[in-house]
């Protein structure tokens, strides 16, 4: 009996400290997302292909954190004034719903299951602290956009980039970079060179903030600042 529980201590020590260990590899080291190697492991088909944060437009970059994570230069990785409103909604009785920054995605996508549940932001909240404390934001953006999902079979921004438009994430142009942007939330369902009018909607609330607030990027290198 001793042995079991040594040996499912062991198991619960490795499970714990695999995603703080990865995190400080991913530091140099591009990562593969979980998605992915499950889509691989059944053999469907993956469009991906890494490139660095250098080879992206800058208009993509602040489009998709104006987007999704507006607050990203001023969070460790949880957006606690978000994540109040989470607690007090499951307090209520609420379903779990979203606040997650691009930290957290990015955690969630690398080392945890996809369905939501409090559990899953129990274990996501520290996760995407540390990352945030190994990681600088130029590596969590690069990262996030290399592996966020962006169609049905699409992942990565490169991939994403020439199966929409024909031309490198690097060549994005401002309005591609807004279609593409608001796809995020809904891949499976949008098309950006197809926006429906909700995402239109989007888009043009996306182009205002970037006018209106380019402090948002100042945590980020100077090339992919307003």
């Amino acid at each position: 009996m001793r042995k079991l529980l040594r040996i499912a201590a062991l198991l619960v020590a490795v499970i714990v400290a695999a995603p703080l260990v990865l995190t400080v590899v991913y530091a140099v080291l591009n990562p593969q997302s979980l998605p992915i190697l499950r889509r691989q492991a059944e053999g469907r088909r993956v469009e991906q292909r890494w490139v660095p944060l250098g080879d992206i437009a800058p208009a993509l970059v602040q489009s998709v954190i104006m987007s999704e994570d507006a607050r990203f230069c001023l969070h460790w990785g949880v957006d606690l004034r978000q994540l109040r409103i989470v607690v007090q909604d499951a307090l209520d009785g609420a379903a779990p719903r979203g606040a997650s920054t691009i930290t957290m995605q990015t955690v969630k996508n690398l080392f945890l299951w996809p369905q939501r549940s409090y559990a899953r932001k129990t274990v996501e909240v520290p996760l995407a602290i540390w990352m945030d404390l190994i990681l600088s934001k130029d590596r969590i953006v690069e990262i996030y956009l290399n592996i966020a999902q962006w169609g049905p079979d699409i992942y990565g921004i490169e991939a994403a980039a020439w199966h929409y438009f024909g031309k490198p994430a690097a060549a994005l142009s401002a309005d591609e970079s807004l279609r593409l942007a608001t796809t995020l939330p809904a891949p499976n369902a949008r098309d950006p060179r197809r926006p429906g009018p909700r995402q239109q909607r989007a888009m043009a609330h996306v182009a205002r903030e970037l006018k209106r607030a380019p402090w948002v990027f100042g945590c980020l290198e100077p090339r992919l600042r307003p």
